[in-house]
């Protein structure tokens, strides 16, 4: 009986632990680009030892796939959560607003450069390729929801595409330099475009 209440803290920590190394690894992948990202840096980041990152991820690559993918599903869940209080129909201009400020920030500046890296990197490609559709499928699900599009309508899906090529676009736009005013035009001429497109 003893053996099993002292397990649970462990895997408790144990959580923490790959949390706590999860974020360290966006934070330095956004900051110091893929060249700039070791597993000791970030182990010591995160304030863990190098040991203690390879047990829990064994290479570099499983590391920021995993980090990218974790934030992802944060942000996802972030989302969804901000309008859970909303009733539908809710205002398109907050989701494509909403949907839009996924693509600005630690997040996409992260998942950038790992894009770049997986370009030259054959290790990391077939990673991150598959990561890449998965998070975009879950994207479009939940675009589809909130914005309560009807598939099954001649061209909304394509619609609904468009809006988030456009938000990684305006998601590049803005790693460079500080893109926010003309975002925000943007973001209201296609929240008329999709409003009328969407019915």
């Amino acid at each position: 009986m003893g053996t099993v209440t002292g397990a649970v803290p462990k895997q408790a920590r144990s959580r923490v632990t790959r949390r706590h190394l999860l974020e360290a690894a966006v934070s330095c992948l956004a900051e110091h680009g893929w060249a700039g990202s070791t597993v000791a840096v970030v182990a010591e980041r995160a304030g863990v030892s190098r040991g203690a990152a390879q047990h829990h991820f064994p290479t570099r690559e499983s590391l920021f796939t995993a980090a990218v993918e974790y934030v992802s599903e944060e942000r996802s869940t972030a989302l969804r959560e901000l309008f859970q209080t909303t009733p539908a129909p809710r205002p398109r201009a907050a989701v494509v607003e909403a949907l839009v400020d996924l693509y600005t920030g630690a997040l996409f500046r992260a998942a950038l450069q790992l894009w770049v890296a997986a370009s030259n990197e054959e290790q990391l490609r077939p990673q991150v390729v598959e990561l890449e559709a998965r998070v975009g499928r879950e994207t479009h699900r939940i675009a589809v929801e909130l914005l309560g599009a009807d598939e099954s309508l001649p061209g909304v899906r394509e619609t609904v595409q468009g809006l988030l090529d456009m938000a990684r676009g305006l998601g590049l736009a803005n790693v460079l330099t500080d893109d926010t005013a003309r975002r925000a035009r943007v973001v209201a001429q296609w929240s008329r475009l999709i409003d009328a497109a969407l019915g």
